[in-house]
């Protein structure tokens, strides 16, 4: 069975009569095994006092049985519908209150439970619950290492290839094919490969139409997967020739990118952290180009609490990873974004992603 005593203490402590969990993050790690979120309702709920109880797809039984939990399973299946699973749930465990994942579980499923339980209340506790995992782990920062060095090595063997003439989608796909060839479980999100004016879409598509000139600068923005833990990593290149305003951008974010290191401590927090990153960007000639925060949470989820941004007073504590990545986009012309993920640790952080940060040409 798995050990769901934190969820169980988590219920005491917000006075609810149970916390759910729903296929993602968060239940991937209380069950030690993922599930799929679908058009299916699968639901774990640990009630402050008593066994646990799951809602179940009769599909995936199979599947749930190698997660050897101990308590009620109440599976339906697609020809007759859920709702006399969450029917039998509500007479097993006749819940007042509920906490649950704001961010995660869905409409449809809120609703299934307030079908079967009327009087139910329903508390957002997506902060509480996320937040047993804001510390990381041994387990957890070495499975993160892993997704990172997988991610870098990939990035090395694709920017010795890259040339003029090829398109954005090109590089995307080789991108891909290195990830999974130096290890890669999944991707930890659907990669950004970006250059000239598209690399100041801070969120750009690779174009299939659009093929790299010289002096474009190429973003790439991208992580593996492995262990259940995602890399985010970005760099910035400039093909064969950066001009003197590439350069002075890059600089500028580069320092940006530095600041945030030299502010990173236990005990100060997310908002001095990105006040100081935001701080170097807003003193330079591009402040008009500033359009992010400084960064993320970084574990499970690829963003997760705490969130680098002025006006967020969460501590930074020891064994929080989070994302240290300015960036400035002139959105006609072209986009520079650096990003680390980063370590806090008992004396300040230190970095997990080892790629070179200076200022590099590459496809000559």
């Amino acid at each position: 069975m798995p050990d769901l005593s934190e969820y169980r203490h988590l219920a005491k402590d917000m006075s609810v009569d149970a916390v759910a969990l729903v296929p993602g993050p968060n239940f991937t790690r209380a069950l030690g095994k993922p599930f799929m979120s679908h058009e299916r309702p699968f639901v774990v709920v640990v009630p402050a006092e008593g066994t646990p109880a799951a809602i179940v797809p009769n599909l995936e039984l199979g599947s749930w049985a190698l997660v050897g939990f101990d308590g009620a399973v109440f599976d339906w299946r697609d020809q007759t519908g859920y709702d006399d699973a969450f029917s039998a749930l509500a007479e097993h465990m006749p819940l007042t209150s509920l906490a649950v994942e704001g961010q995660v579980m869905r409409v449809f499923v809120s609703k299934a439970f307030t079908r079967a339980l009327p009087d139910l209340r329903i508390v957002d506790a997506e902060r509480e619950i996320s937040g047993l995992r804001i510390i990381k782990t041994e387990d957890d920062i070495a499975a993160l290492q892993t997704a990172i060095d997988i991610s870098e090595r990939a990035l090395d063997r694709v920017i010795a290839d890259v040339r003029v003439g090829q398109t954005e989608k090109q590089v995307e796909q080789a991108l891909i094919q290195a990830l999974f060839a130096e290890g890669a479980a999944s991707l930890a999100f659907s990669p950004i490969v970006a250059a000239g004016d598209n690399s100041a879409q801070p969120h750009g598509t690779a174009r299939e139409d659009y093929q790299i000139k010289p002096g474009d600068a190429l973003l790439f923005d991208f992580g593996a997967r492995k262990h259940g833990f995602a890399a985010d990593i970005t760099r910035t290149f400039f093909v064969e020739e950066a001009s003197d305003e590439g350069r002075a951008v890059y600089d500028t974010v580069l320092r940006a990118n530095l600041a945030g290191f030299e502010a990173c401590r236990p005990g100060t927090t997310a908002h001095d952290i990105d006040d100081a990153v935001i701080g170097v960007l807003e003193a330079s000639p591009y402040a008009d180009r500033i359009r992010t925060k400084t960064g993320h949470g970084l574990g499970r989820d690829v963003h997760e609490a705490p969130y680098i941004m002025r006006g967020n007073d969460q501590k930074i504590l020891p064994g929080m990873v989070w994302t240290n990545e300015p960036g400035l986009y002139d959105l006609d012309n072209f986009g520079v974004r650096i990003e680390d993920d980063v370590l806090v640790t008992e004396d300040g952080c230190r970095s997990l992603t080892r790629f070179p940060k200076d200022l590099t040409i590459i496809g000559r």
